[in-house]
């Protein structure tokens, strides 16, 4: 079988007007006269995506006009994100415990990654219990199993505690009597000033070696800097351990159950508490060092009322901050400056007026876990790196934020 010849001027004539009309070449090519299938129209097509009597592009292509079948009109469907499913653990095989800072009844990005640690050394089939002293936000997302309450002895509404509330002593015989009822295979602690603190005091209450500063876990062993960090020390999993800060990553799984299960916390007698009453002063917020501070609000070039400025931050009970323009200008002093050439902050909250967002700036709040940000421009870099945004003028904004300050305020005047 021969493939038939081509015959280029049958092809050129097919693309004339019909006979009659002239020699001039058919500007429409979409129908052919061999009836064969008929060639795509680009203009048509983008005329088709256009909105009718606007040259903008339609953003809804779902309405698209087609041009042989006319326009549709469908209507957008709606995406329903799918629900995780719970991992659900009845029988663990042996338990993993962590006992996080959990300031405040949350937990710490820092408690977050001992809480992922423990569930490298738990695998498949241990279970991760966390042990606090009240109920913490986020346990089951962040990978417990089993959520243990260690009330407070005294019978107060553990929730509104601190942990510096606490007797250190008495915290930690409270928790070595919840390993001993719980018989965890290993305890974890956060390698921070009371979590460390906490983790030695049960050490040598229970007369167990601990290997702290751990930087390394895999699931049969832990590893640390040693020698100005000139050589690593590893070891097998023991029962206790503390993990350094932004050394393991976050649990990153399908959320956990975190099923509270009760624990018998028996105080030996004759050791009461050294210390009768402990009581939390919170620190004047506008004499703490950027560095140490939990909340931060900073005022950029876009704020020019900086007396406002200064009320909206004593109103939120903040330490005050700035960008690098307002302090090589002289309005704020040059120990408020936020970023890689001033301070990197490791705060909670950091709230973000009229500050655009330099690289600089940036690096310095990479640090703080919730960023709130405002500013008029949609696509600056702080506004992208932000939690939560607010596209509006700085100045606009201070005045509403204290009237609604102001009105949670109350008759007392402190906001709650």
């Amino acid at each position: 079988m021969t493939r038939p010849r081509r015959d280029p001027r049958a092809e050129r004539a097919a693309l004339l007007v019909a006979p009659g009309e002239g020699t001039r070449p058919r500007l429409d090519r979409t129908v052919r006269r061999d009836g064969g299938r008929p060639r795509r129209d680009p203009r048509r097509e983008r005329d088709g995506q256009r909105v009718p009597g606007m040259l903008r592009p339609r953003y809804d292509l779902s309405q698209v006009a087609r041009p042989e079948a006319g326009p549709v009109h469908e209507a957008p469907r709606a995406v329903q994100a799918p629900v995780p499913t719970v991992v659900v653990l009845d029988a663990p095989a042996f338990l993993v415990l962590v006992v996080p800072d959990a300031a405040g009844g949350r937990l710490s990005p820092h408690d977050r990654q001992v809480l992922g640690a423990a569930r490298v050394l738990a695998g498949r089939e241990g279970g991760v219990a966390l042990l606090a002293p009240w109920t913490c936000e986020g346990s089951g997302p962040a990978g417990a199993d089993r959520l243990v309450r260690l009330d407070d002895p005294d019978g107060g509404d553990s929730r509104d505690c601190d942990p510096g509330g606490y007797d250190p002593a008495g915290r930690a015989a409270r928790v070595a009597a919840a390993i001993a009822d719980l018989r965890p295979r290993h305890v974890l602690f956060p390698e921070s000033p009371d979590g460390g603190d906490l983790a030695r005091r049960v050490a040598v209450r229970l007369r167990q070696p601990l290997f702290s500063d751990v930087e390394s876990v895999a699931a049969g062993a832990l590893a640390r800097p040693a020698r100005g960090r000139r050589v690593e020390q590893r070891t097998a999993p023991g029962l206790l351990a503390t993990l350094a800060a932004d050394a393991v990553a976050e649990y990153a799984g399908p959320p956990r159950e975190a099923r509270e299960i009760p624990v018998r916390v028996e105080t030996p007698a004759g050791t009461g508490p050294a210390i009768l009453s402990a009581t939390t002063i919170p620190a004047d917020p506008a004499t703490v060092p950027l560095g140490l501070a939990s909340f931060v609000a900073a005022a950029g070039s876009g704020v020019t009322d900086l007396a406002t400025f200064r009320e909206v931050v004593a109103a939120l009970h903040a330490t005050p901050g700035a960008s690098r323009v307002l302090c090589d200008a002289g309005l704020m002093p040059r120990s408020s400056q936020v970023g890689a050439s001033g301070t990197v902050l490791a705060a909670t909250c950091y709230v973000a007026l009229g500050i655009s967002g330099a690289p600089q700036h940036l690096q310095g709040v990479a640090g703080c876990e919730y960023v709130v940000a405002v500013n008029t421009d949609l696509h600056a870099a702080m506004i992208e790196r932000a939690g939560l945004a607010i596209v509006q003028d700085a100045q606009a904004v201070m005045p509403a934020l204290l009237r609604l300050l102001a009105q949670d305020a109350g008759p007392t005047g402190d906001a709650p």
